[in-house]
């Protein structure tokens, strides 16, 4: 018999290529359409595959799913899924890290770039009739006098740097895990030193129980008064609360944010009424092409993976050890 893939939730509005591409390869699929571990457990306990969007795939859900072998997840980050459970357990966990790199890229450098030539509070002066640069938006930036600080250097990252290069800003990268390339034009720097240095801060690091409020109230207080924070990867790795305080003190310039501690944003969050704030609504990775791919790439994770191939990424490795032994 084939194996058996379970599908827990998809929001996206795929058209189903993900089921195509798993019923293609003779796979029998099913579909939860739900987050919840009981529902996952009642459609799927067989199940040696999980493709998974939002539902949180915990220890005690592993511990139900006694058939399992790997999980493809729909997106870069896999912070839902308990990763060192799935590694006890012998499962392989698979995210899909190349569908939108060139899009949260390009969504990082439009929100940075506004934010520092204020095109949004330029554009509400035109719209009430003003037409002075200098009053409407005074705190301009030159690129040549701007340092960035740029927190993960993986693929947007990286991406991001290379063009805040190319356009004359001074960039900094703090990366545990990586060693920044010196033909890259940009200079390695601890967090505490990125901090107290950049004018502005953007964040691309994955989210972690140890990176969970990175940006929190004592970070917030060794930027430098006037710096603007950009985030574009993960809502939890910034304390909103701690932003917002800062915001209204003035302690920073402004922010600009795609991603929130939770989404939708609600109505009542503070952000929404800061100063000098832009919003957007975790759209840094869409694009028509983007989500024609991710579906696809996610199931073709699973497809690779029980066929005996390497899938495109697998973020624990040491799984193997666990599964040898199982």
């Amino acid at each position: 018999m084939s194996a058996s893939v379970l599908i827990t939730d998809i929001d996206l509005p795929s058209g189903g290529s993900e089921q195509r591409v798993l019923a293609d390869a003779g796979l029998r699929v099913h579909v939860a359409r739900s987050r919840q571990a009981d529902d996952v457990v009642a459609a799927g306990a067989d199940a040696e595959a999980l493709l998974v969007q939002w539902a949180p795939i915990t220890a005690e859900l592993l511990d139900r799913l006694p058939n399992l072998r790997v999980i493809s997840r729909l997106g870069i980050g896999y912070d839902m899924v308990d990763v060192d459970a799935a590694t006890h357990h012998g499962v392989a966990v698979c995210n899909t890290p190349d569908y939108c790199i060139e899009e949260v890229a390009l969504h990082t450098l439009a929100l940075l770039l506004a934010s520092v030539r204020g095109v949004v509070a330029l554009d509400a002066a035109v719209r009430a009739g003003s037409f002075t640069a200098a009053l409407s938006f005074p705190s301009a930036r030159r690129p040549s006098q701007t340092t960035v600080g740029l927190v993960g250097y993986g693929r947007i990252g990286r991406r991001v740097a290379l063009a805040l290069v190319a356009i004359g800003m001074r960039v900094l990268v703090a990366d545990p895990y990586v060693t920044v390339a010196e033909h890259d034009g940009v200079e390695p720097a601890t967090f505490e030193e990125l901090l107290a240095r950049a004018d502005v801060v953007s964040l691309h690091a994955p989210l972690t129980p140890a990176t969970r409020h990175l940006i929190n109230t004592a970070a917030l207080e060794r930027m430098r008064t006037g710096a603007i924070l950009v985030n574009t990867c993960r809502g939890g790795l910034v304390d909103e609360a701690a932003l917002a305080s800062a915001l209204q003190t003035g302690a920073l310039a402004g922010c600009a944010l795609d991603v929130f501690e939770k989404e939708p944003l609600p109505a009542d969050s503070p952000l929404r009424s800061c100063p000098n704030v832009i919003l957007t609504p975790h759209a840094a990775w869409y694009s028509p092409a983007s989500l024609a791919d991710l579906p696809v790439l996610a199931a073709r994770n699973i497809v690779e993976f029980l066929a005996g191939r390497p899938p495109a990424s697998i973020v624990n490795p040491e799984y193997r050890a666990r599964s040898a032994g199982r």
